[in-house]
C-alpha cells in the first residue's frame, strides 16, 4: 500500500531542528528525540510544535516521524478530494486538525484512501496508525479501537425563517408535522420520543426518501420543522438564508442525542491516543481549533473538553 501525504489546505511550512533529549523505548532503546514542526493551517494560521507534548508520544511513533491515516472520502466537512479525479489529495476538517495537532507533537501526516467498511479491520492489522473522516464513536467499535473525540453532533431541527411554530428544543415538536429521510436515525429517534414523551400530542413523522425532498416539505409549508444530522443541516442553511433556520438550544449546543464523532487509534495503543488527546486540547485552549471549525462554518459541532470514548451508544 502506496501512503502519501498531500494537504492543501494545510501548507506544511519546515520541519526544523531536533529539540529536547532522546527518551527511551520499552525495549531500552534510545528513542529519537523530537523534531521541531510547522505547519500553516489555512484559516488558522501556523502551528508548531510543543516540546512538552512532543515528550509524550510513544518511542517508536517519534521516531517514525509520520503518523499514517486512513480515511475514506468525500464525506464533507469533515474529509474530501482536494482535486477531481484524484484520490490521493485530501482537504477537509479532519485532515487540518489532525495535522496541526501533529505538528503540536513534532509529527508529519500521511493520508491515504480506504474503503470505508475497511477502516476498522486495517487499522486492527496495524496497516496505519490512524483512522479519521467524520467517524462516529461507537461502543461496539471499542473492542478495536480508542477514539478521540473532538466533536459532536447530534440531530438538529431546521425551520421557516422566524420559526412561526416557537420551536426551540425536541420537546416543542410534540403535536407537529416533521419531515425526515425515510430510515434515518432522525426518524427512528423522534418515533420512539413521541410514543414516551408526547401523550396525546404526538409527532407526526413525515418520511421522505431524501432529506432535499424533507427540506421542501418544509419551506412549502407542508412541514414545520426538518429533522437531520447538525452537520447537514448547518451547510443546508447557508443556502437557504431568508427562507430558513436552524433552532438553537443552548441545552444541547451539540444537537439533539448528540454522538461523538473521534479519531480511531488501535486500542492497544492508548499511550498515542492521549498523545493525540492533548495536543487537540492544546488547540481548543489556544484557540487554533475554534478557528478550523469556523473555516468549515462548523461551530454547531465543537467542543470545549476533547475526550476519549465517549461514545453514547
Amino acid at each position: 500500500m502506496r501512503l502519501r501525504y498531500v494537504a492543501p489546505s494545510v501548507t506544511a511550512i519546515a520541519v526544523l531542528l531536533a529539540a529536547g533529549c532522546g527518551s527511551t523505548t520499552d525495549s531500552g532503546v534510545a528513542a529519537a528525540p523530537a523534531k521541531n514542526v510547522t505547519v500553516t493551517v489555512e484559516g488558522a494560521g501556523p502551528v508548531t510544535t510543543d516540546p512538552r507534548l512532543a515528550s509524550t508520544v510513544p518511542g517508536d511513533v517519534r521516531a517514525k516521524g509520520t503518523v499514517t491515516v486512513a480515511t475514506n472520502a468525500p464525506y464533507q466537512p469533515f474529509i474530501d478530494f482536494a482535486a477531481e479525479g484524484r484520490t490521493d489529495a485530501f482537504k477537509g476538517l479532519d485532515l487540518d486538525l489532525l495535522t496541526a495537532a501533529s505538528a503540536k507533537l513534532g509529527l508529519a501526516t500521511t493520508f491515504s484512501q480506504q474503503p470505508f467498511d475497511g477502516l476498522i479491520p486495517g487499522l486492527q492489522a496495524a496497516k496505519y496508525d490512524a483512522i479519521a473522516g467524520g467517524i462516529t464513536d461507537k461502543k461496539e467499535r471499542h473492542q478495536v479501537a480508542t477514539f478521540v473525540d473532538y466533536s459532536a453532533s447530534g440531530t438538529g431541527f431546521l425551520v421557516r425563517t422566524g420559526n412561526p411554530q416557537g420551536i426551540k428544543t425536541v420537546a416543542d415538536l410534540c403535536g407537529r408535522k416533521v419531515a425526515a429521510q425515510k430510515a434515518s436515525n432522525q426518524a427512528k429517534h423522534l418515533a420512539e420520543y413521541s410514543a414516551q414523551s408526547c401523550a396525546a400530542r404526538p409527532i407526526a413523522v413525515q418520511e421522505y426518501p431524501e432529506n432535499p425532498q424533507a427540506v421542501q416539505a418544509l419551506l412549502a409549508g407542508n412541514a414545520d420543522a426538518v429533522a437531520a444530522t447538525q452537520v447537514n443541516l448547518t451547510d443546508i442553511t447557508a443556502g437557504l438564508s431568508g427562507k430558513a433556520e436552524l433552532v438553537q438550544d443552548p441545552g444541547q449546543p451539540n444537537g439533539w442525542r448528540a454522538s461523538p464523532n473521534g479519531f480511531g487509534f488501535l486500542k492497544s495503543r492508548k499511550d498515542l491516543a492521549e498523545a493525540y488527546r492533548a495536543a487537540l486540547q492544546a488547540l481548543v485552549d489556544d484557540g487554533t481549533y475554534a478557528k478550523i471549525l469556523a473555516h468549515y462554518q462548523q461551530q454547531p459541532i465543537a467542543l470545549t473538553t476533547i475526550t476519549v470514548d465517549q461514545a453514547i451508544d
